[in-house]
Parts: structure tokens; sequence; C-alpha cells
């Protein structure tokens, strides 16, 4: 059995960047031609299987009443059906040749591992903050407790000869106006965390925020703090297409798209997950998810790797929280766990309860994320926040629509397009 990971590093050496969709359908068939089309595209790309959201919040019973009345669900149902059934959506589809990871976004994932090591598969993500703080109600240290047991079920396939890959969604966390240094710290932290329970293979995350230059700093330092710190494992980095709202008019998206392309490969990173030009309307068709994938391998291909990135300080301070997390204990468990009651690891406009919720982050006049209050982050003589920023309702709003203006605009201007589904 060739590992997720292993296929990354084999398209890494020929030079090409892996695209991946996010896509995830309910029934069966339909999934399994949606794998199939995306195989078929023509790219270097994995497949996703993403589960719906009563899966997700462990919900069995909602999801075997939905296909009982015959209802459509946001996603693929992995626990409720048969591992035959899952067998069946990958045969002659998934192999080592195009391998499926399966995304879910579950704080206590247990069964969700259980039934996709079942059905054959050996690659998912997650990690328990990162499935925690944004999506759930579940405490820390209950997340955390869990996500070492699902770490655990997954190192066992390595017992019969698997080698299962596991993805930190620490880069990723609210989507958007979280500072770089603390996703980059985030996605290192859980991929020590994914390591101390067994696994050698895993991928880091970062998503494409609101500047260019300050993304390919933050990759660039999520790769260095990699390298100082899993030098003993297996991984590579995972770029996110942005995560936050997205623009309005195709030209608009597909530009964004381009542009997290182009970072990918200027920064070294393995991985591109994609979103479409229908993102900021509905859920994506398969059509529209195998155009983006072209669309960004396309743009990859074009785009040389390196040049010069400036250094603002992104490393030191991801490093500064990286460092004093694991100066709180010996056991990642307990070092986040204390991390998040100290207030060291406070994610901004986050409301879990377990969150400190000091921290506050603001998009500055030149586009770059800035820490607009930094709490009780360890951080002190690193950043200085932002002077003077008041964070009212209309400067969030301000910054949460600096991506979807920025490029409706830029294609607005170019070619008088029109948003999606206008006059």
């Amino acid at each position: 059995m060739s590992s997720f990971g292993e296929f990354v590093a084999r398209a890494a050496a020929d030079g090409e960047l892996v695209v991946q969709p996010r896509m995830g359908i309910g029934d069966p068939a339909a999934m399994r031609a949606g794998l199939a089309a995306v195989r078929a595209a023509g790219v270097r790309a994995v497949g996703t299987i993403t589960l719906d959201s009563f899966t997700r919040v462990g919900d069995h019973d909602a999801v075997r009443a939905a296909l009982a009345a015959g209802d459509a669900l946001n996603g693929y149902p992995i626990v409720a059906y048969p591992p035959r059934t899952t067998r069946e959506v990958l045969r002659g589809v998934a192999g080592d040749a195009f391998p499926v990871q399966v995304r879910h976004g579950s704080a206590r994932p247990q069964d969700i591992v259980v039934a996709l090591l079942d059905a054959g598969l050996h690659a998912t993500e997650g990690g328990p903050l990162s499935y925690c703080l944004p999506y759930s109600r579940v405490p820390v240290a209950e997340a955390v407790r869990a996500w070492a047991e699902s770490c655990l079920l997954l190192a066992g396939l390595r017992d019969r000869g698997g080698r299962p890959h596991l993805e930190s969604f620490g880069g990723c966390m609210m989507g958007q106006l979280c500072p770089p240094g603390l996703l980059v710290a985030i996605s290192v932290l859980e991929g020590l965390f994914f390591r101390q329970h067994g696994l050698d293979s895993v991928s880091l995350s970062y998503a494409q925020q609101t500047h260019p230059e300050q993304d390919a700093e933050a990759v660039l330092a999520l790769r260095a703090l990699a390298a100082e710190h899993l030098s003993d494992v297996d991984w590579h980095v995972v770029l996110y297409t942005y995560m936050g709202v997205f623009p309005r008019t195709r030209r608009g998206a597909s530009a964004l798209l381009e542009r997290a392309a182009e970072l990918a490969v200027r920064t070294g990173a393995e991985r591109l997950i994609v979103k479409t030009t229908a993102e900021a309307h509905r859920i994506p068709t398969v059509e529209e998810n195998v155009t983006a994938l072209r669309t960004a391998s396309r743009a990859a291909a074009r785009t040389s790797r390196g040049g010069t990135v400036a250094d603002t300080g992104v490393l030191a301070e991801a490093r500064a929280i990286v460092e004093a997390v694991l100066d709180l204990a010996p056991d990642l468990g307990v070092a986040l766990v204390r991390a998040v009651e100290r207030g060291y690891l406070d994610v901004p406009y986050c409301l879990h309860p377990d969150n400190a919720g000091r921290t506050r982050a603001v998009v500055d006049r030149t586009g770059r994320l800035r820490w607009s209050r930094t709490g009780s982050l360890p951080l002190a003589g690193v950043v200085q926040a932002a002077p003077g920023v008041e964070i009212t309702s209309t400067e969030l709003l301000r910054s949460l629509s600096h991506v979807e203006r920025t490029f409706d605009d830029l294609a607005l201007d170019r070619v008088g397009a029109q948003p999606i589904g206008s006059g």
C-alpha cells in the first residue's frame, strides 16, 4: 500500500503541485463518479471524500433518518454505510496512482477513523485544536483525548503494512483574520502531537490570507519550523485557497485561485486545496471542481519556485509561540490544554468556551493581517500590536470583505465582469 505522503513526495520530485478538491457527496454512486472525474481530470490530483455535518458531530441517528427518508446530505456519511459500500465507491478508482483523503471536521473522530480504516482508506485530517475550537463546543481537554485515541487507531495500520497520513488543519483556524504566526504555530504543534502519538507521515497546513508576500513569508516559516521540529518524519505542506468571503465574479474567483497556486509553487508547498468560482454562491458541482483543479495546475505550471521574501517577523512570532507551548509540559496534549487555558493559544474572534478571546486582528491599509490585541500570547518583545486600531463592526466587516473586494474590483476594472447571477 503506497502512502498518501509518498504520492505527494513523488509529485514534488517531478516538479508538480498536487491539487485537491473538497468534494463530498452523500450518494455512493455519485461520490464514486465524482472521484472518477477528479482522477480523469488530467492533472496531478488526489481525491477527497468530505463527510456530512451530522457525521461530523457524531449524530449518526440523524444520518440514518435522513438516508431512510431519502433526504440529501451535504457530504458522505462514511460511518452510516457498511465498509463494503465505501469499498465499492473506491474500487478501481482509488489506489497508488490516486490516493483519497477523508475530510470531516470532527472534534471526536474515533468512529470516523474506524470507518475509514475499515473501508481501506489511510489518510485524513484535523487535529485536537483545529477541529475543536472553530467547529465545536467540545472541551479542548476532551478533544485532545479523542484525537490521541484517533492517532493511535491510525498508527495501528502500520502493523498491517500500511502507512497512515494525517494532516493538521491548524493553518486554517476560523478561515480568516487569524495572523499568520499563530496559524503556523498551531499547525506545527499539531504535527508534533501526531508524531508523539505514533504517526510518521504528516502534513502541515496554511490558508492563503490577505497579502501575498505575508503569505509567502508564513509558508516559508512553516517549512523552517517543520524542518527543525519534524526532521524524523515524512512531512509536506498543504496550502488552502482563501477560506474567507470569496469573490463573487468568476474572474475574481479564478484570479484568487491562481494566486494560491502561484504562492504554493513559489514557497515549495507540495499540495493545494482548491476552491471554485461558485464558492460565494452555492456548493460547487463536480464539473466546477474539475475546472478549478485544471485552473490551479495551469497556474502552477507557469510559476517558478523561489524569489525574495522580506522578513517581517512571522517566523519569530511562530517560533515564540511554539517554544512557549512546548515548555508547558513534556506531553503535547497536556501542553496544548494548558496553552489554551493560559491564553498562549488564543484565536481571534473564536467563540469556543475554552478560547480566551482576548486577541483581535485587523487587515491594515496595506492588506497585511496584524494583531490589534495580543492578549496573553507569549509575544512580548516579538510583536507590536497595530497602534490605535479600534475594532468596530465597520472595521471588522471591512477586514472580512477585503479579499472579496480586492479581487472583484480587479476583475470588474479589467473586463467589466458581472457577478455570477447578476443581470
